[in-house]
């Protein structure tokens, strides 16, 4: 997959373009039934799939709202996109001057003059242009006057409930992560930078690393002990994460620890990331390190049986 950072950038030769649009944050089970479309009409059409999407999220851009939290950063997106076998990927940086162009203004300079789309693939909700004015039906006016072909995925569902991001960003802020993940279609993912933390996990005989995530806008799971795996050199290496403020000392900040099962490498200053496979428990204070201690025991047993039981 090819990676363009702008949609001036995206100088194919034979721009032939079977494209979808959207923020794909997530890249869930509904985006990937649009990207199994999309693939699908390579062959036939003899063209190039490609996938139009935004950085920063649009709405955080329009509408101040920075509280919005993100499922994956851009790298992260990346990553997921790479496993589909899409042709190219273009992130157009969105800004307010861009969210300008009305619905046919972007037709005609995005999708026409830039990306020479000739097919277009949206999910059932999409809108699009200044004011979020256009809609599938306008599409459907547009591609008379332009020439491209015009396709709607309806709304995947599981058991009846339309997958969305927003339902996904609800289910994590809650801690339900096997929820988070039916609609992810895989793990839902946290990538850091490994830093110093204040040394307690070593004292009490639970060594952990501490995660760094450096971008503000990624969403975190709510407060509690989660069961993860994470790679390290090509090896799955299972832990126990506790997301929290560490009430049993007085903690003053978030934090993110993992105290990996079986593994006792020093990895500071290295990049990792961590697939959260399901929850244990609400954070809790305790009347002293020694019954922190002792409930860590049985989080790490209760990891080990739910583990064992998956395998």
């Amino acid at each position: 997959m090819k990676v363009h950072h702008s949609i001036k950038k995206f100088t194919e030769k034979k721009p032939l373009t079977i494209l979808t649009i959207g923020t794909f944050d997530g890249v869930h089970i509904g985006h990937q039934k649009i990207i199994e479309r999309l693939n699908q009409l390579k062959t036939p059409e003899g063209g190039k799939s490609a996938i139009l999407t935004f950085f920063p999220h649009p709405r955080r851009v329009l509408y101040n709202k920075n509280e919005l939290k993100i499922l994956t950063t851009i790298e992260e997106k990346i990553q997921l996109l790479e496993k589909f076998g899409l042709d190219h990927l273009i992130i157009e940086p969105f800004t307010k001057e861009f969210s300008q162009l009305t619905a046919e203004e972007f037709v005609k300079k995005v999708l026409i003059d830039h990306l020479k789309t000739k097919k277009l693939i949206i999910g059932y909700d999409h809108q699009f242009g200044k004011n979020r004015e256009g809609n599938f039906e306008q599409l459907q006016k547009y591609s008379k006057i332009f020439d491209f072909k015009l396709e709607k995925i309806l709304a995947q569902d599981i058991d009846n409930v339309a997958v969305s991001s927003t339902k996904i960003r609800k289910a994590l802020h809650k801690g339900d992560i096997l929820k988070a993940n039916a609609y992810l279609g895989y793990n839902y993912l946290l990538t850091g930078k490994i830093v110093k933390g204040k040394g307690l996990g070593r004292k009490i005989k639970f060594p952990t690393i501490n995660i760094q995530i450096d971008e503000d806008h990624k969403l975190i799971p709510k407060t509690g002990v989660y069961i993860v795996k994470t790679s390290i050199d090509n090896k799955n290496v299972f832990g126990i994460m506790n997301i929290g403020y560490r009430p049993t000392v007085n903690g003053k900040h978030q934090t993110i620890e993992v105290h990996l099962l079986d593994f006792q490498e020093n990895l500071y200053g290295k990049k990792i990331q961590i697939e959260i496979l399901n929850r244990l428990r609400d954070e809790q204070k305790f009347n002293s390190v020694e019954t922190l201690t002792q409930q860590i025991q049985k989080d790490e047993l209760s990891a080990r049986k739910w583990l064992k039981k998956q395998s």
